[in-house]
């Protein structure tokens, strides 16, 4: 890779987004799942075996605000906390540069890469991930991917790429429902030393967008205003602040 190559894949990952953060309906089976992934096995015969089952690598799909990237974020964290080496890319943002981006990646113990459906009408970059899935198993390295349609329904126009994903562990990730976002939003602010009552996280999720994101990005806003302010996060106060 390039210098300005490297220089690229310099991502700051947000170190809120864990496993201990994510929540959602399925939340403990994916948790499971992706932790035995990415955790290296004692055996080396058994590398990439999860229930009896060779996994070359891992899909996860849903709709936007489902919490995929989250979930990205959360296995380069565990991987950091198991001392393995892990990039996660945005293909969308990534497409500005040359698909040389991706050489030398099967190097890393883990890959993640975000928004699969965005190269569903580039033949190069399908071409390119489905080469680097490949390299990636011939070094018995890792590999999670992330889309917003199911495998069948991105259309992709490689139907060999098509055909390695529906190889390895395939998982919807449904979208979370009030409670979950409110648990959600009450642990992310816990995070940040911030209190936030169950009345107010649902003013929150029923006032303001139901997407996650959005959610998240609301409560940055009110933990820099409480802190410029020094006051505490009510509901007067996210009227003056966000409405």
């Amino acid at each position: 890779m390039t210098k300005h190559t490297q220089l690229a894949l310099q991502v700051q990952l947000p170190d809120d987004e864990t496993f201990l953060s994510y929540r959602g309906e399925n939340r403990k089976a994916l948790i499971d799942m992706l932790s035995t992934y990415i955790s290296p096995n004692e055996v080396e015969s058994e590398h990439n075996v999860i229930n009896g089952k060779a996994i070359p690598g891992c899909y996860l799909f849903g709709l936007s605000g489902a919490g995929k990237s989250h979930l990205l974020h959360a296995s380069c964290s565990l991987a950091a906390e198991l001392k393995l080496s892990s990039v996660c890319l945005s293909l969308g943002e990534v497409q500005q540069y040359s698909v040389d981006i991706l050489d030398g990646l099967e190097h890393i113990d883990l890959v993640c890469l975000d928004d699969i459906q965005l190269i569903s009408r580039s033949s190069v970059w399908q071409q390119a991930v489905f080469d680097l899935y490949n390299r990636i198993g011939e070094q018995n390295n890792k590999i999670i991917i992330s889309g917003d349609k199911s495998i069948k329904a991105l259309n992709l126009t490689l139907p060999d790429l098509a055909s390695r994903l529906s190889w390895g562990y395939v998982e919807q990730v449904k979208l979370l429902n009030d409670e979950d976002k409110l648990q959600a939003l009450q642990f992310r602010a816990g995070q940040r030393g911030l209190v936030l009552s169950h009345e107010v996280a649902s003013f929150l999720v029923t006032r303001l967008s139901r997407d996650m994101k959005s959610l998240i990005q609301a409560l940055d806003a009110l933990d820099q205003a409480s802190i410029r302010e020094q006051r505490k996060i009510t509901i007067p106060f996210i009227k003056n602040v966000l409405l």
